[in-house]
């Protein structure tokens, strides 16, 4: 699949090595979290994180027995209640604006989504997208979260951001919302950093259980934009196959099969993803954090738990310090356990603060 292709109408050597011998230095001098490597003595640094959700994102109700419903995301804003959190800057996500998010959606795709929002009752873009009425804000919402925690950390207002917002994103493509998904987020905030803050080169990394088509989509022909994704396959949407790389290279795809645990999940991240990211040098690391590859989680068969999600986060906190100067910005994706999802969302946001 490449640029708009799968899209329809509204119903889309040596530098490596030194890299690594840096990276298993910090891991042997300072249990790496995802520290910078001048970090082996301060082992206990705190990272300034902010936190981006918005009360219109609990709107959003596809339904009864809808697995992406309203609860999900109050099990990760009760996580992150605890104590242990309190250091989070909270902030309340703005609604993103219609030329932000024309960066991967044409206008009149986002003006027919929009104008399709139902005044009662349920609409049913496809047989698992279904708007309410508070849907439309909430994805803007979700969309705007993302661009703001981008501007703010690439600002240097924060080392870091999470987005506790739904709908989810990483299925939208640029022409055809599916899969939950009605605007692509995380998409739309590597095109904000490049396009109004110069970030030559960004990454996202996506380990939710599902491939993310559509940010590969929106990719797919750009050599300054890098998607990499853990997903288990066969499962849907049924792409994210390792020979799908791109038009230059910038798409790595690692499939698990079903009953995959940690060991495979964690050879994927450092053999293949990790140096495909050191290789590209991403100026900013944007991660599409699904959480139901956890074993708990109804809707696939991987077997990960929350030390998982713990590790890469560390992990891609170490990339971001090699080549990003830290800056990171995670948004969450799917997870519909709801006490795996929360957590899971914890075990992540609590290495984004290094606390």
């Amino acid at each position: 699949m490449g640029g708009d292709r799968g899209a329809g109408v509204l119903a889309v050597g040596l530098g490596l090595v030194a890299i690594a011998d840096a990276r298993r230095l910090v891991c042997d001098t300072a249990t790496v979290r995802g520290l910078p490597e001048n970090a082996a003595n301060h082992e206990h640094r705190t990272m300034t994180t902010l936190l981006y959700t918005h009360p219109a994102c609990l709107a959003h109700d596809p339904g009864e027995y809808h697995p992406e419903s309203p609860a999900r995301l109050r099990a990760v804003l009760e996580a992150l209640s605890a104590p242990e959190f309190a250091r989070l800057q909270r902030r309340e996500a703005p609604a993103a604006p219609r030329d932000v998010i024309a960066l991967v959606h044409p206008v009149a795709l986002v003006d027919r989504l929009l104008a399709a929002v139902p005044q009662t009752g349920h609409v049913g873009i496809d047989a698992d997208t279904i708007m309410s009425p508070g849907s439309g804000e909430a994805a803007l919402r979700a969309a705007g979260a993302v661009v703001a925690a981008v501007d703010a950390v690439v600002a240097g207002e924060a080392d870091n951001a999470f987005c506790a917002v739904r709908p989810p994103g990483h299925h939208a493509e640029p022409r055809r919302p599916m899969g939950f998904c009605l605007f692509n987020s995380i998409a739309i905030g590597a095109l904000r950093a490049r396009e109004t803050h110069g970030i030559e080169r960004v990454a996202v990394i996506d380990f939710d259980v599902h491939h993310g088509n559509g940010t590969q989509a929106c990719f797919w022909d750009d050599a300054a934009l890098f998607y990499a994704s853990t997903h288990q396959y066969p499962l849907y949407p049924g792409t994210g196959g390792t020979r799908e790389t791109g038009a230059a290279g910038n798409i790595v795809n690692v499939p698990l099969p079903p009953m995959a645990g940690s060991q495979q999940f964690r050879a994927a991240i450092s053999r293949t993803i990790i140096p495909a990211l050191d290789e590209f040098r991403p100026g900013l690391v944007l991660i599409s954090a699904g959480f139901d590859a956890h074993k708990s989680d109804p809707l696939a068969q991987l077997q990960l738990d929350e030390s998982d999600y713990t590790w890469v986060t560390e992990q891609l906190l170490a990339v971001a310090h090699t080549h990003a100067h830290g800056r990171v910005v995670s948004s969450l994706e799917g997870g519909y356990d709801l006490v795996a999802l929360g957590a899971s969302a914890a075990a992540h946001v609590r290495v984004l603060m290094s606390v």
